[in-house]
């Protein structure tokens, strides 16, 4: 009897996928993604046990039609572990949650619930049949690889090995379940006569190009001004640090000097050097997101950069039931692989995909093994997941040969010997003295003017024709904007994440043209405003918060240093009618004890002074939801609970839900190629994710009971792309309006 994975044509099984050939290739695939990281054994197991269940007459009777649903995941789990002894069992361990989760995602070890490793392979009675003895042969030794036992043994705590063989888990999960993926693909677009999504080319083989691009574009910027050549010093002397063991390093320059650049370059030459598999740049927000991606594509080439920020990836049908997405009906998912030599992302994104249990994010994880990573304003990491994070970035450094590089203008206290479980950034700085940089690059001050309500900033305004207001939450940004209307005020402008990022992009081209122009500009803008994006005030106001935000804030006054700094004023005031989250609520207090120890706060002496107490008077808040003690290993058995985790891991706390706004023809166009089957979700979803804005839950459910929001090709899609439907609810000056008159409540998320 033949056994089949995927089913054809109904009516010829000749075109049907064999089993044994779906597991095979499925083993090979998986294993060529884990020879970066030496655990290619490994993976070819995970591979060629993953679909054992399928040798049983009641799933081939599935594939015939029968409207049975079959647990064809736990089977190879059951037979690895049973098969198993000593070192290999303790690999065979971690297979067996890749396999058990390769539908579902990744298991807790143990829970209440019944889909937990424990109870699965304790209960499981579904033998598969033996048949599958006669069409597999798997070498079950020596799965553990001597290099990473090394490596796990040079831990100097259990609790630090333990976390590292929870990331390796990860890490075969994605080798499987985009091997599984890209063979499924591979079957149903050869029997269609289709072209799944492009291959990119090799970071390895387009260095040398990107390197003369690199440089060539370099040498149309040159300048001969101060400023032209402290950039070429600093530039010169970051790269020159590409030779250096590939590791942890800190780019510590301050606003102006040109770090995001200078990084690249880093990049580039130690990626040649050290035979590195990608760029990957991460930065925390996206509204800069797309700024950067442009520079890079315009350095590099529009062809070779991803950029990545969307969260149009999951199918809620397959969270509810996991096994409805099988064979073709899978393909369907807009999942990212990462695959591309550059890739430009958010925090939320990496981190969140580094923590996360479904395959739709995990898929990706193997393809950062090797890469260089840059963390662009590293200080936004959320402090109460600051623990998981550094500790996750080490694994990357310490067992998947990453370099990663915290590049930003207020360096945080994150190295070993000032930070408990820090990392070792001592002498890894690639910037030229960051002491005689801040001196020589600081174009502002700060100034604390004590509480300010919004009459009180309409009238401050009223005599500054060009300025910005950055305050903490949408609910204020918009009261005040209208405020600032209602008062008759010239030139307002309202930026937020209710508007999508296409949107945004227009309003900071139209804000940069005033702003060159003399015409009036007055900005009311939350914290998005502050990382990195590209802008030149000659004057700042900024709620109270963390030091780290009033630098970044400073960042956008004067920042093209035309006038000078004693004029270029950051006013920080109080918010008597909107408390501060609770987030940077117990940041002010720091911010104002550094007032009192540092004249210039803007120097990095205030800078590390105020992270180094945030970070150490906060210690056991750095990991608030105990997730490392989710991911530990008692007496050689794992307890890993991936799920929790995932659930627990949020850097928005919010938990929001994407809407895609119809914004302009491309994406008007991209909506309707929604209803061609034969494009795929993730091509579809790349173009959407600039249309995107994030919504509260039960306000997006509101506005689909209400008609207002649909799922667009929802036989083909799922419930992935939800598209405004009417129109008339997205302001042009302030973006998506989502709230009922008796919920304005929701208007109080923190961005």
């Amino acid at each position: 009897m033949d056994y089949f994975a995927h089913s054809g044509r109904s009516d010829d099984r000749g075109h049907w996928q064999l089993l044994r050939d779906h597991l095979y290739e499925t083993a090979e695939l998986a294993a060529s993604f884990a020879v970066r990281f030496g655990l290619e054994k490994a993976a070819f197991t995970a591979g060629l046990f993953h679909d054992l269940g399928k040798y049983t007459d009641a799933f081939q009777k599935r594939l015939a039609g029968a409207e049975i649903r079959i647990d064809h995941s736990t089977a190879g789990a059951v037979v690895l572990c049973d098969r198993t002894s000593g070192m290999d069992a303790d690999v065979a361990q971690l297979i067996a949650y890749a396999i058990l989760g390769h539908h579902a995602g990744l298991p807790d070890k143990q829970n209440e619930f019944g889909h937990c490793v424990e109870r699965r392979l304790k209960e499981f009675q579904g033998r598969p049949d033996p048949a599958w003895e006669n069409e597999i042969q798997a070498e079950l030794t020596s799965l553990m690889p001597p290099e990473l036992l090394r490596k796990l043994s040079a831990r100097t705590s259990r609790e630090h090995a333990s976390f590292d063989l929870s990331v390796v888990t990860r890490f075969l999960f994605s080798c499987l379940v985009d091997a599984d993926f890209r063979n499924t693909e591979a079957y149903y677009a050869k029997l269609d006569g289709l072209q799944p999504d492009r291959e990119w080319p090799l970071l390895q083989d387009l260095l040398p190009n990107f390197t003369e691009q690199f440089d060539a574009h370099m040498a149309r910027l040159a300048s001969d001004s101060d400023v032209g050549r402290l950039r070429n010093e600093i530039l010169a002397h970051v790269r020159s640090g590409a030779t250096r063991t590939p590791g942890f390093f800190t780019l510590n320059v301050p606003t102006g000097g040109g770090k995001t650049l200078a990084s690249l370059g880093f990049a580039l030459d130690h990626a040649r050097l050290h035979g590195h598999s990608r760029i990957i740049y991460a930065i925390p927000f996206t509204s800069v997101i797309d700024q950067t991606a442009a520079i890079f594509r315009e350095v590099l080439g529009e062809d070779h950069v991803l950029e990545h920020h969307s969260a149009i990836e999951d199918d809620a049908a397959a969270r509810r039931d996991p096994d409805a997405l099988t064979g073709r009906a899978k393909l369907r998912l807009a999942m990212e692989d990462w695959a591309a030599p550059v890739v430009v992302t958010t925090n939320v994104q990496l981190f969140e995909s580094l923590f996360a249990a479904r395959n739709s994010r995990a898929r990706k994880l193997h393809n950062i093994a090797g890469s260089i990573i840059i963390l662009d304003e590293a200080q936004t990491i959320p402090r109460h997941l600051l623990r998981p994070c550094v500790r996750m970035l080490d694994s990357l450094a310490h067992l998947f040969g990453c370099t990663i590089v915290l590049c930003t203008a207020t360096q945080p206290a994150l190295d070993e010997s000032k930070f408990k479980g820090g990392l070792p950034l001592e002498g890894r700085e690639l910037a030229p003295d960051p002491v005689r940089l801040a001196a020589q690059l600081k174009r502002a001050r700060i100034e604390r003017v004590g509480p300010m309500d919004n009459a009180a900033l309409v009238e401050a305004l009223g005599g500054a024709p060009q300025a910005l207001v950055i305050v903490n939450s949408r609910k204020h940004a918009l009261e005040l904007y209208r405020e600032f209307e209602a008062a008759g005020l010239d030139g307002v402008v309202h930026l937020t994440t209710r508007q999508c990022a296409t949107h945004r992009r227009e309003i900071l081209e139209d804000v940069r043209s005033r702003l060159k122009s003399g015409q009036a500009c007055r900005v009311v803008a939350t914290s998005l405003i502050e990382a990195g994006v590209d802008i030149d005030f000659p004057a700042v106001w900024r709620a109270e918060a963390g030091l780290d935000s009033i630098v970044q804030a400073a960042g956008r006054c004067n920042r093209e240093g035309r006038r000078s700094w004693q004029e270029s004023v950051v006013r920080v005031f109080s918010t008597p009618d909107y408390r501060p989250p609770p987030e940077i609520a117990g940041l002010v207090g720091a911010m104002g004890r550094m007032q009192g120890k540092h004249e210039d706060l803007l120097s990095p002496q205030a800078v590390e002074d105020y992270f180094g107490e945030v970070y150490w008077q906060a210690d056991e808040g750095l990991d608030r939801e105990k997730i490392l003690a989710d991911l530990k290993i008692n007496q050689r058995e794992t307890h890993f609970s991936f799920r929790t985790v995932a659930e627990k891991f949020r850097m928005i706390e919010s938990g929001m839900e994407p809407v895609i706004i119809p914004f302009d023809d491309m994406a008007r166009k991209s909506v309707d190629q929604l209803g061609i089957k034969e494009i795929s979700s993730g091509r579809i979803a790349r173009k959407l994710q600039a249309y995107v804005v994030q919504v509260p839950p039960k306000a997006r459910a509101k506005l689909i009971q209400n008609g207002h929001v649909a799922f667009e090709h929802a036989s083909l899609r799922g419930d992935q792309f939800a598209v405004l439907k009417k129109e008339s609810l997205y302001d042009g000056g302030i973006g998506l309006l989502w709230e009922a008159p008796d919920n304005l409540a929701l208007e109080d998320t923190f961005i």
